[in-house]
C-alpha cells in the first residue's frame, strides 16, 4: 500500500511533480510493483488527480472515504475488508524503491513476536543529523525501536564514546491486527509534539523491529529534494 496525500505540508503537490519522464508517485508505484514481492500494490489517496494518474497508466488505486491524519490510518481504512496477513507501507515520496530492503523487511515477520517493522539507515553525512526533516531512531539489542525523534538522538554526552546515528526510512510493514489496533488508539501526546505517527505504537507498548539498510536513495520532503532526485535518477540511467 502506498498512501498518497495530495496537499503535503512542506511541499504541496509533491507527488505530482515531474521526475524524469514520470511523476513522483508513478515512480514509487512502478518501482514497488517491479519488486515482484507482493500479491497486489495499491496507491491509497485522498485526491482524484492522484487516483487518475495511477489508474490511467494501468495501475491500481483506492480513494479514501474519510479524511485521515496519517498514512497508516489511510491504509487501515483501505485494507479493513481485505483478507491479508502482512501489509507493507511504502511512502509515496520514496520514488526509488528497491527490492532488497523490502524483502528484508518482510523476512522480519518470520519472528512471530514482530508486529510492526520498518527500515533505518546509518547516517554517512553527519551534517544531516540535526536536520528536523530527517527522523532519527535509537534501538535496543534486538534492533527494536526505543525512540524516534526529529531531534538528535542519542546525544553524545561523552565524546570518548563513539555514537552511531540512524535515519528512519519511512517504509513500514504491519500485521493486519496491529494496524487496525493503531487506528483505534488516540494520538499520543509525544506523537502530536513530534508529528511522528510511529510514536503511537511505542506509547502503546509495541516496539518496531528496525531493519538496517545501506541502500542509497532520495526521499522528497521539500522542493530542494526534487533537484537531488533528478540528479539521482540521471546517475541511475545507463
Amino acid at each position: 500500500m502506498i498512501p498518497a496525500r495530495y496537499a503535503a505540508t512542506r511541499f504541496p503537490f509533491k507527488l505530482m511533480q515531474q521526475l524524469g519522464n514520470k511523476t513522483v508517485i508513478r515512480h514509487t508505484y512502478d518501482n514497488t510493483l517491479a519488486t515482484g514481492l507482493f500479491n497486489d500494490v495499491y496507491v491509497v489517496t485522498d485526491h482524484e488527480i492522484i487516483y487518475t494518474e495511477i489508474t490511467s497508466h494501468g495501475g491500481k488505486a483506492i480513494m479514501s472515504q474519510h479524511p485521515h491524519e496519517s498514512g497508516s490510518d489511510r491504509i487501515a481504512e483501505a485494507i479493513a475488508g481485505m483478507e491479508v496477513d502482512i501489509i507493507l507501507n511504502v511512502q509515496g515520496d520514496e520514488p526509488f524503491v528497491k527490492k532488497n530492503p523490502l524483502q528484508k523487511l518482510l523476512l522480519a515477520f518470520e519472528d512471530e513476536q514482530v508486529q510492526v517493522a520498518s527500515l533505518m539507515k546509518k547516517f554517512t553525512d553527519l551534517s544531516l543529523v540535526a536536520n528536523e526533516n530527517y527522523v532519527k531512531v535509537v534501538v535496543d539489542h534486538q534492533n527494536d525501536s526505543l525512540l524516534f525523534s526529529r531531534s538528535v538522538i542519542p546525544f553524545q554526552r561523552d565524546e570518548h564514546i563513539a555514537a552511531d546515528y540512524f535515519e528512519h526510512i519511512g517504509v513500514y510493514a504491519f500485521r493486519k491486527e496491529a494496524l487496525i489496533r493503531f487506528t483505534l488508539w488516540p494520538a499520543a501526546k509525544l506523537e502530536q509534539i513530534e508529528k511522528l505517527e510511529q510514536l503511537r505504537y511505542l506509547h502503546n507498548g509495541i516496539r518496531i523491529r528496525m531493519i538496517e539498510s545501506d541502500e542509497v536513495s532520495v526521499k522528497i520532503d521539500v522542493p530542494e529534494d526534487l533537484a537531488k532526485a533528478e540528479m539521482f535518477l540521471q546517475n541511475m540511467q545507463p
